[in-house]
């Protein structure tokens, strides 16, 4: 009974929570971007997908230690970067937040495959991968926009030039990821197969 009681001691927060924030994030993100304080709530959401991440994979203490630790340059060089970014560079949380999401992803996709069967938490966890893997290609965009001050990605639009910042990496994220890039429907594919199998495998008297 100790070991299960533990075990259920560092797991506060569900998969379920953390596609709310996700929602949250990918919704509301591009829509403040351009208003006042619109940075202070990018950065706020941001900050709350990450946590959200954290806690949907600690289940056990250790998880919990390592995820923390990750987390703090990018949570942390998030908002030093919003009220002093001439103490931590754009590439410093950048950097955490890649790491972290590479971490979340990799637990969230070893919970997925390790399921006995299809919960409402499998298939949470299942679609918060893909998004934190957009998030991830997301966050990679604006890193080398940010390390090539001549602008890597510039391009003319009728606007003027534009940088891949803000909601601009966003969509080619996800525009790619979801067509034949970065192994999208690779990723859909597989996980539609992995359900299917435990959907419909056969259920053993004591489940």
């Amino acid at each position: 009974m100790k070991p299960v009681l533990r075990r259920l001691k560092f797991r506060r927060f569900s998969t379920v929570q953390l596609l709310i924030a996700l929602g949250l994030f990918f919704i509301w993100a591009p829509f403040v971007e351009e208003i006042k304080g619109g940075d202070l709530i990018i950065s706020g959401l941001f900050s709350l997908v990450l946590l959200a991440g954290v806690l949907a994979v600690a289940e056990r203490k250790r998880v919990l230690v390592i995820a923390l630790v990750l987390a703090i340059p990018a949570v942390g060089g998030r908002w030093i970067n919003h009220f002093r970014p001439d103490l931590v560079p754009p590439a410093v949380f950048l950097v955490g937040g890649l790491i972290l999401i590479i971490f979340v992803v990799g637990h969230l996709l070893r919970f997925i495959l390790r399921a006995p069967s299809v919960t409402t938490e499998v298939l949470c966890a299942s679609i918060s991968a893909y998004l934190m893997l957009g998030l991830m290609w997301t966050l990679a965009y604006w890193l080398v926009d940010q390390l090539t001050p001549g602008g890597a990605f510039s391009f003319n639009t009728n606007s003027g030039t534009r940088s891949m910042n803000g909601f601009t990496g966003f969509y080619f994220s996800f525009i790619t990821l979801s067509t034949v890039g970065y192994g999208g429907l690779l990723y859909v594919a597989v996980l539609i197969a992995r359900l299917v199998s435990l959907y419909s495998s056969p259920k053993s008297d004591d489940s």
